[in-house]
């Protein structure tokens, strides 16, 4: 997967016409890539651009600029029935286990219904492939027939992971697929995500603001403020020798129990009061940077 410039504004109205007067910038410009089997982390606090840069990428919003290159092939240009089937190969794990699941269907109607909409299977392969799936998250095949109420959180998320394997893509958005589970069962969904990337062979672009969790799963970090990328580079380098004064200051948030370890930056906090919504002057994350910086 490869990101050119990657530009997506959303106009700002008013008035009984709904008149455009401003943009909310939400991606500005970014580029990026992301190698085959490897997970790219993708950081910031909420509502620097996260969620809509993997939408964008899904072509799930008509973007303002740039390219998105998969497998070789611009998405931007495809259209109807050839875009469909590019869609095969992206899928996305939303960040809400209870409100991206269908109450009203049962967990391997949920499960099978990308298999019927992409003719993938028939008759008893159906069934079967179902049950395939529900071993592949660590769920047993009987509870194909209860509703996403009988599960737990962290259940209803491998459901919504088994549902995004059913049509083998090759590119998964996960977007911050652990944020809203107990800490425990982070870990265990965490594993889960790493286990079956390797058996796979899947690339992901893992979306969260938990840094922890992101230096677990990630081979890469880039690291993102007002749209617009800060930082970008191998995990371990980026937690152990960040460079960009934002990224410092992500990281000096971050609570660390050994008293030894911790490190303080004295980094001001963001301001997000005009940032997104002005062109303004210099750097984007100019307010971050201390003195003599």
């Amino acid at each position: 997967v490869e990101i050119e410039n990657l530009v997506m504004y959303f106009p700002i109205t008013a008035g009984v016409l709904q008149r455009k007067i401003a943009d909310v910038k939400a991606v500005d410009g970014i580029s990026f890539y992301i190698k085959r089997g490897e997970t790219l982390g993708l950081v910031g606090e909420s509502g620097c651009g996260k969620t809509t840069t993997g939408r964008c990428i899904l072509q799930l919003y008509k973007i303002t600029g740039g390219k998105v290159l998969f497998e070789g092939k611009d998405l931007t240009k495809l259209k109807g029935r050839e875009m469909r089937s590019m869609r095969r190969n992206m899928q996305l794990i939303f960040q809400d286990p209870y409100a991206s699941l269908d109450p009203r269907m049962t967990a391997g109607n949920i499960i099978g219904e990308p298999l019927l909409v992409h003719n993938l299977v028939k008759g008893k392969e159906y069934k079967e492939q179902i049950a395939e799936l529900f071993r592949m998250v660590e769920l047993e095949p009987y509870m194909a027939e209860r509703y996403p109420h009988e599960f737990s959180g962290g259940q209803r998320q491998r459901i919504g992971i088994a549902r995004a394997l059913a049509v083998r893509p090759s590119l998964i958005i996960c977007d911050e697929p652990v944020s809203a589970l107990d800490v425990s069962v982070q870990a265990q969904v965490t594993q889960l995500l790493m286990r079956l990337r390797e058996e796979l062979n899947l690339t992901y672009l893992f979306i969260a603001h938990d840094l922890s969790v992101v230096r677990y799963i990630s081979d890469r970090v880039a690291v993102m403020y007002l749209g617009k990328l800060m930082e970008i580079t191998g995990s371990d380098e980026l937690y152990d020798n960040p460079l960009h004064p934002y990224t410092q200051a992500l990281l000096s948030a971050v609570p660390i129990p050994d008293p030894g370890k911790a490190q303080s930056y004295h980094m001001r906090r963001a301001c997000f009061s005009t940032g997104c919504f002005s062109p303004g002057t210099g750097h984007p994350a100019a307010d971050e940077a201390p003195r003599g910086t």
